[in-house]
C-alpha cells in the first residue's frame, strides 16, 4: 500500500509518499481501500509535531476518508466487501488503505459521490457532537462560528441554519463572506474590519449569541465570553490563537455561561461510534435532500500532499481540500 510518510517534523516539504506493508483488519475492524482523504487543521499540527495521534492509532496523518470496504474483521456484521463508505479516523487516512473500527464507518450519503464523501466525516462529527450533543443548540437560539469559510465553518453554517438557528460567522474577505451568506449565514462579519463582539451585540439588541463554536482558543477567549448571551455556551475546539489566556470569571458568572473545551480525536471508540450513528440518523437525511452539502475547494493526488498542506496553510481556500488515491 501507499502512505504519506513524515520525515521528522516541520514544513510541508517533510511529507512524501512511500510503499509500506499492507494492513489487515482485527476483530471489530474493517479495511477500507481509500478513494480520498480530507485535510484538517489538526493535520498541519501533527506534521509540525504539536498534535500526536492517540495511543495505538496510526502514525500516518489523516482523520477522515472515503472508499470501498476491502475486508471485514472478525465479528463485523451489517457490512459487505464492496460497500462504499466514509469513516471517522484516529489517524491513517493519507494512504491507499486504512483500518478502522466498524462503528466509525458510515455509508456514503445518498447523492454524494465517493470522493466528495471524504469531506464529510470529520466536519460533520465535529459540528454535530459539539454544537448539538454537547452545547445543546436549540432551533430558536443564535449561533456563531468562527472561520465560516473553512471546512467546519461551511458545514456548521448549513446545518445550524437548516435546523432553525440564526447564524453569525466570521471570515476575512468579501468573497468568503459572500460564500458564507450563500450557505445560510444571516450575519457574516469581516473580522479584519469589524469587531465581531460589537456586531453581535448590535444585531441581538445587546443580548449576545447562545452558542459559539471557536477554533481560535486563547486569542478570542475574552471576546467570545463578551459575545455570549445569558446562559450561553462557548465550545472551544482549536488553538489557532494560542493555548493560554486570562478568563474573567466574573463576566462568565454574570451570564451564567459555560466554557467547554472538547476534542473529538481522543474520544473512545464507543463515543465516536455513537456520534457516527447519530450523524447517520439525523444529518445524513439532510445531505440526501440536498439541504446540507459538503463544500470542496478542490482535490489533489496523494503525491501532491506537500502542496495540499501549503494551500491549506495559506488560508485562501473555501471548504475542504481532498487528497485522492
Amino acid at each position: 500500500m501507499r502512505a504519506v510518510i513524515a520525515h521528522g517534523t516541520g514544513g510541508p516539504e517533510i511529507l512524501s509518499v512511500a510503499e509500506v506493508p499492507d494492513l489487515e483488519p482485527g476483530p471489530g475492524e474493517v479495511l477500507i481501500a481509500v478513494a480520498a482523504a480530507g485535510l484538517n487543521r489538526a493535520d498541519l499540527l501533527q506534521r509540525q509535531g504539536f498534535y500526536a495521534p492517540p495511543p495505538g492509532a496510526s502514525g500516518v496523518i489523516g482523520m477522515e476518508c472515503s472508499g470501498t470496504l476491502a475486508a471485514l474483521g472478525e465479528g463485523v456484521s451489517g457490512w459487505e466487501v464492496g460497500d462504499e463508505v466514509c469513516a471517522l479516523l484516529a489517524g491513517g487516512g493519507y494512504a491507499s488503505q486504512v483500518v478502522v473500527p466498524a462503528g466509525q464507518v458510515m455509508p456514503v450519503p445518498t447523492g454524494v459521490d465517493l470522493v466528495t464523501a471524504a469531506a464529510i466525516p470529520e466536519v460533520a462529527a465535529t459540528v454535530w457532537s459539539n454544537v448539538f450533543m454537547v452545547a445543546g443548540l436549540q432551533p430558536a437560539e443564535s449561533f456563531l462560528v468562527h472561520g465560516g469559510a473553512g471546512g467546519i465553518g461551511t458545514f456548521a453554517i448549513q446545518l445550524t441554519a437548516q435546523l432553525g438557528s440564526r447564524v453569525f460567522t466570521t471570515a476575512g474577505t468579501a468573497e468568503k463572506l459572500e460564500a458564507c451568506r450563500a450557505l445560510g449565514a444571516d450575519v457574516p462579519i469581516n473580522y479584519r474590519e469589524d469587531d465581531f463582539v460589537a456586531v453581535v451585540k448590535e444585531q441581538t439588541g445587546g443580548s449576545g449569541v447562545d452558542v459559539i463554536l471557536d477554533n481560535m482558543g486563547a486569542k478570542y477567549l475574552g471576546r467570545n465570553v463578551d459575545a455570549l448571551a445569558t446562559e450561553g455556551r462557548l465550545v472551544i475546539i482549536g488553538l489557532q490563537g494560542g493555548s493560554k489566556a486570562e478568563l474573567d470569571i466574573n463576566a462568565l458568572l454574570r451570564k451564567r455561561g459555560a466554557v467547554i473545551a472538547t476534542s473529538l480525536r481522543s474520544r473512545s471508540v464507543e463515543e465516536k461510534s455513537a456520534i457516527c450513528a447519530s450523524l447517520v440518523e439525523h444529518v445524513w437525511p439532510l445531505i440526501a435532500e440536498g439541504l446540507v452539502q459538503p463544500i470542496v475547494h478542490g482535490t489533489m493526488p496523494l503525491e501532491e500532499v506537500a502542496a495540499a498542506h501549503t494551500l491549506m496553510e495559506a488560508g485562501e481556500h473555501t471548504g475542504k481540500i481532498l487528497l485522492t488515491t
